[in-house]
């Protein structure tokens, strides 16, 4: 249900209490009391059969005795009361509840019955729930504490989440002694209804919460999920702690076979997707959220540190070292700066060694050098307390020099006791950010890293090398449907072989052979030198059971190791039943790189693409990094880049470096064949051979499994909206939605339009899009808004978007058209196009604004049905009733 009623959950003007108590052991206790000290301003009403009044204030006998109707209700009863409750409440006219308690008890299937009784009758009144099991709301700035928490929360602007009740109580606790604040504090519980993405979606759009803290256990809806987070993101920084990196286990480690749970390195990969940054614990967390909230994303990943101890330098550089972190390399200008500010034996390399003597003077000297450094990204400073220096003085230089020329990240540490906490507290007067150890330093400064590139992820412009391709689709579909009728759940390699041949990745000749005659047979006709393999569904990894011989050059060699395989396989898998053998010819590619490229099935986020290290270690060297489809070629590569082998695939000695493009194209491929083809739910391609001439795969699997629909967490491109249109003047346009790659026309249908085309769409004149909002512009959501353009080749001659509400009850329009192509009907086709887009997403209502000097568009709405006001302001109103009151007469009136 997304974000709708959830206002009266967070902004209530008048709250119940089911359960109120004056025991004070009793949850409806603590709320009551929690409730009153916040200072809610409107009316609290408990509801108590059996008593007067609670905590002082006038009790009610039950829901329908309530004086008037409670927009939020907290409910602390029996479990079996809950479905009942709800029910009346909502008949009153309730739009948000908390539960509180739990309802899974002893038979679990009795707590799941009353789980669907109580959405069922929340839905059917509209009415959004939190829970149950959840601590419940706390929301400091309008005097709401909606919950059993031992303490309020401070007022701040960081939102916190949680799918832990138990957690929410410790992290209240853990803020309150260091005096954080927040906006609002949420505990899930359950997530019955309410759940991480319409939280994401309400604090994404709410101006008092500067940043989102998550702690998931688990999540239920991934597409809904990664939606919400991908657009809260865009807005603000998103944290999340995701627990259970080691008791989910690895479910990708076999990618032909479907897994049986989300594996942790799936939730980093969607994490990282949706732009959210992944922390380890809840200390890590806040440094974090102070790191991003002060400093200003490095350009780079370069460090420089400076210290007046080698020792604490060192420290710094190791941390830097194990976070993945680059430490900056001084260019001889630099070195040559520093040498003339600083004593003759400082260490002349980064990190810096100013020695124990550096006062105030020294450290702004090296300090402003680094800062104008083009060969440094951030700087970290420290400072080890002496006797002969002032850590209070030094503390001031630095933050007088930062002041003065602030055009990088600077962090700062300063390590000991109470000898240095005077200027801790003096560089958080100034907004500079500080930390006790190196290492929490350095974690801190590689956050601004980390955030900066999932935020570049978001935003960058991919190549369209590779998307550009014609795949035999229905052959590929046709092999998996035989397969399927046959009941088949793996292809065989010839089958598996065809598939991926059928989208382009080029695979080596296979022969099937029933018996050690017909394999020396098929190697003659195929050509000397061969490699046998065994051949048999039973059989995953043929290497393993002795199932592979290479280099066979003669029939007779090819006759004799059939046999002696066959024997072989059969003594160390005897239950596995072999069809015979597999005949190849050898593929010699000296120096080639062994990789594995694959598919594998996760239980939450669904398919997943895996990539590494190949060949027969590739368990034992667990190389490998896996991404959500659908990929595009910047989305591979940085895929691949996240792998070890990566480094090898750039070259080395006297190895050219690999075609590491035409690893990216295979993985866009097989990503696209996922979106075509929901029925393949596994794939391992082991090994695919790359090198400079490009790739190879040998052996090849594929796992299917009957599926309608696609399973991916993100949207694909939704290829089905194409379609042609042909001008009076014989020009065939392709309507269809946008696409990342298409920024580069977007700019340049944007500079062929008018003055007044732009003022009419943008309300003002905008002579260039920055790539940033351009980026937006062309990488939707295609979950939650639309860009439908009319294309010519290259060419961009119109594009009309919608954006979509989160409760997919009302669309906002937008469209335009290149100046010298009006009047050709490429406005209405758009414009008709997206209208019946939405009818089919279920949208009531579609509305678009526009100057009243904007005759054409204005024409055009009424033409197409839309009803048309003029407001006082100048601006005029376009809106059309797609479903509900009003839709047929409006529909009657086109």
């Amino acid at each position: 249900m997304t974000i709708r009623n959830l206002e009266y959950m967070f902004r209530p003007r008048s709250i119940a209490v089911l359960g109120a108590s004056n025991r004070p052991e009793a949850k409806g206790s603590v709320i009551m009391d929690n409730l009153l000290r916040g200072g809610f301003n409107g009316p609290i009403m408990p509801v108590d059969p059996d008593h007067l009044a609670v905590k002082g204030v006038y009790a009610y006998r039950d829901v329908e005795s309530l004086p008037q109707v409670p927009e939020l209700a907290v409910i602390a009863g029996e479990a079996e009361q809950i479905p009942d409750l709800v029910r009346r409440l909502g008949v009153r006219g309730t739009k948000a509840a908390i539960v509180i308690d739990s309802l899974v008890g002893a038979l679990d299937q009795e707590g799941h019955r009353l789980n669907q009784e109580i959405l069922a009758e929340a839905r059917r009144h509209g009415m959004r729930l939190l829970g149950p099991d959840s601590v419940g709301v706390l929301v400091p700035h309008v005097g709401l504490n909606a919950s059993f928490a031992h303490c309020d929360a401070n007022k701040g602007k960081l939102a916190f989440v949680s799918q832990s009740s138990a957690l929410c109580t410790a992290v209240l606790d853990w803020a309150e002694e260091r005096k954080i604040g927040f906006s609002h504090f949420v505990a899930l519980g359950e997530a019955l209804d309410v759940d991480f993405a319409d939280m994401l979606d309400y604090l994404g759009g709410d101006g008092g919460t500067t940043a989102i803290l998550l702690y998931i256990e688990h999540i239920e809806d991934a597409r809904k999920f990664i939606s919400a987070a991908r657009a809260a993101a865009r807005n603000k920084p998103v944290l999340a702690i995701k627990t259970g990196r080691g008791i989910e286990g690895k479910s990708v480690a076999s990618p032909d076979g479907p897994s049986s749970q989300g594996a942790d390195e799936v939730y980093e990969s969607a994490l990282r997707r949706a732009g959210i940054l992944r922390v380890r614990d809840i200390e890590e967390m806040f440094q974090a959220v102070e790191t991003l909230s002060r400093s200003k994303p490095p350009k780079g990943d370069r460090m420089a540190i400076i210290a007046n101890s080698g020792a604490i330098g060192m420290l710094a550089a190791d941390a830097l070292l194990d976070e993945g972190g680059k430490p900056a390399d001084l260019a001889p200008e630099t070195v040559a700066k520093l040498d003339a500010v600083l004593p003759r034996n400082w260490s002349r390399r980064n990190p810096l060694d100013i020695l124990l003597t550096a006062g105030g003077e020294r450290y702004a000297q090296a300090l402003s050098i680094l800062l104008e450094a083009p060969e440094v990204d951030s700087v970290l400073v420290m400072h080890a307390p002496g006797a002969l220096t002032s850590a209070t003085e030094v503390a001031m230089a630095v933050a007088e020099t930062v002041k003065a020329g602030r055009k990088k990240p600077v962090a700062t540490c300063w390590i000991g006791g109470s000898s240095v906490q005077a200027a801790r507290e003096m560089f958080g007067a100034s907004g500079l950010p500080t930390y006790d150890t190196p290492e929490a330093a350095v974690a801190a400064t590689m956050h601004l890293i980390h955030h900066r590139r999932s935020q570049e992820i978001l935003t960058e412009t991919p190549s369209s090398k590779g998307i550009h391709f014609q795949p035999d689709t229905e052959h590929a579909k046709a092999v998996v449907r035989r397969a399927l009728a046959a009941g088949q759940t793996r292809l065989n390699d010839r089958e598996s072989k065809e598939v991926v041949a059928a989208y382009g990745i080029p695979t080596v000749p296979t022969a099937l052979a029933a018996d050690p005659e017909e394999a020396a047979r098929k190697a003659q006709e195929m050509g000397l030198p061969v490699a046998l393999k065994i051949w048999s569904e039973d059989i995953t990894r043929k290497s393993d059971v002795g199932g592979v011989v290479l280099d066979l050059t003669t029939a007779d060699e090819v006759r004799h190791a059939a046999e002696a395989m066959r024997t072989r396989v059969s003594s160390t898998f005897p239950q596995a039943r072999i069809k015979g053998f597999l005949v190849q010819p050898m593929s010699r590619r000296t120096g080639a790189q062994e990789l594995v490229l694959g598919v594998a099935d996760d239980a939450v986020f669904g398919p997943v693409l895996v990539f590494g290290h190949g060949g027969t270690a590739v368990d034992v060297l667990a190389d490998r990094a896996v991404a959500l489809p659908p990929l595009n070629m910047n989305l591979a590569r940085d895929l691949i880049s996240q792998t070890r082998i990566s480094r090898l695939l750039e070259g080395y000695a006297d190895r050219p470096a690999a075609d590491v493009d035409a690893i990216g194209v295979a993985l866009c491929r097989i990503s696209q064949m996922l979106v075509d083809i929901p029925q393949i739910r596994g794939m391992e391609i082991n090994p695919l051979l790359v090198d400079s001439t490009g790739i190879l795969a040998l052996d090849v699997r594929v796992s299917v499994a009957e599926c309608e629909g696609d399973r991916l967490a993100i949207r694909p491109y939704p290829k089905e909206l194409e379609e042609e249109y042909t001008l009076e003047d014989g020009r065939v346009l392709l309507l269809r939605p946008i696409r990342p790659e298409d920024e580069p026309a977007h700019h340049e249908f944007h500079s062929r339009l008018s003055d007044d085309d732009i003022r009419f769409r943008h309300f003002g004149l905008v002579k260039a899009i920055p790539h940033v909002q351009m980026a937006r512009l062309t990488q939707i959501d295609y979950d939650r808004e639309m860009a439908i353009i009319a294309t010519h080749g290259e060419e961009t001659f119109g594009v009309a978007r919608i954006a979509l509400d989160p409760n997919l009850e009302h669309a906002e329009f937008a469209i335009i058209i290149r100046s010298d192509l009006k009047g050709l009907g490429i406005g209405s086709t758009l414009l008709d196009k997206v209208t019946n887009y939405c009818r089919d997403r279920g949208v009531k209502i579609i509305a678009g604004e526009t100057m009243r000097e904007n005759r054409g568009m204005i024409g055009l709405a009424k033409h197409l049905g839309f009803k048309i006001r003029h407001t006082e302001d100048g601006i005029v109103e376009m809106v059309k009733v797609l479903h509900g009151p009003g839709a047929e007469e409006q529909a009657a009136g086109e």
